[in-house]
């Protein structure tokens, strides 16, 4: 019986990689446009003590829009956007090794196994230091998390400082070093290796399962 897929699986060579990327960057970056003053909103809710200043999402929306106005739904968003190069590179990194993978076993589920695993390893010590900054300057001027900011004038003095991004980046740093910058990375890692590394086998095995049967002869009525 001849395998008629009906969801082809596209390979690394057969990528237009300047579309590809470009058509990616693109409409990642109108996704992050829309959802990211609701990731804010969790972050402040997550880390505010109790219903200190919000009470719920919506309470949460309105009380920043009235005192922030939009631009305090983007706190921290062009940081953010430096993940779009970690989306990139998971993409990259998963199809490179699953055509390394494939010079030593022709198995889709090996790797699709490794590849998903390695893809997210890389994305994810891309990710964590950015997602580090980005909700440092989410939660700025709410007395909330760590730090708290102080006037520019203040900078040159022993005390913690969140201004502007660089501001935020010596803090980490002066107060935990690099690590500073990977808190919460083997969580991380915990949840989403696994994850993708489970993902794309199920991806494949369920795009290479659609075959078309070919109608027999006492049922050509059949599906």
């Amino acid at each position: 019986m001849e395998d008629k897929r009906k969801i082809p699986i596209i390979e690394w060579e057969d990528l237009d990689k300047r579309k590809f990327y470009m058509f990616g960057v693109f409409m990642t970056m109108a996704i992050r446009v829309s959802v990211y003053p609701f990731t804010l909103i969790r972050t402040r809710l997550q880390v505010q003590k109790g219903k200190s200043l919000y009470s719920g999402t919506f309470d949460a929306f309105a009380k920043i829009l009235r005192a922030e106005s939009i631009p305090g739904l983007y706190r921290g968003f062009l940081v953010n956007t430096f993940t779009l190069i970690s989306g990139q590179c998971y993409v990259t990194t998963y199809e490179l090794t699953r055509k390394y993978v494939a010079q030593y076993n022709d198995s889709n589920m090996v790797k699709s196994v490794i590849a998903g695993g390695s893809a997210s390893l890389v994305a994810q010590s891309i990710t964590v230091p950015i997602d580090i900054v980005s909700q440092h300057l989410m939660v700025q001027g709410q007395d909330m998390g760590r730090f708290k900011e102080l006037p520019r004038e203040a900078a040159g003095k022993q005390q913690p400082v969140m201004g502007r991004t660089k501001d935020v980046m010596v803090q980490i740093f002066h107060l935990d070093g690099l690590k500073g910058f990977y808190r919460g990375y083997a969580a991380s890692l915990l949840t989403y290796i696994p994850n993708s590394a489970l993902w794309w086998p199920f991806y494949h095995l369920y795009t290479g399962g659609f075959v078309s049967p070919e109608p027999g002869p006492h049922f050509p009525h059949s599906f």
